[in-house]
């Protein structure tokens, strides 16, 4: 009997607290190669991570195997750590909750 395969692809959104302009364009591709490497590390499959200064567009071909609310949350938490420690924001980044 032949394997199952199984992918469902997700486009997920998620903005910066408040919607600032805070995603600086001059560090912003390092923070998108951060996020793929995150959901790699999870074995999903990051196919488009991208955005703008207040928010990101992801598209993620998400497996069975992790449920999309544990994901955004591991990149969330994760990327936010990653900012506030790289990047030197006055204050503290976070992503708007939800």
């Amino acid at each position: 009997m032949a394997g199952t395969l199984t992918q469902i692809d997700i486009h997920a959104a998620f903005a910066v607290h408040g919607w600032a302009n805070l995603l600086h364009q001059s560090w912003r591709m390092e923070v998108f190669k951060y996020l793929s490497d995150i959901i790699k590390n999870k074995e999903q499959k990051p196919i488009i991570v991208n955005g703008v200064g207040d928010h990101v567009p992801v598209f993620i071909g998400l497996k069975p195997s992790i449920a999309l609310s544990d994901l955004m949350r591991d990149v969330k938490n994760n990327s936010s750590d990653f900012i506030n420690d790289k990047q030197g924001i006055r204050g503290d980044f976070h992503w708007q909750r939800g």
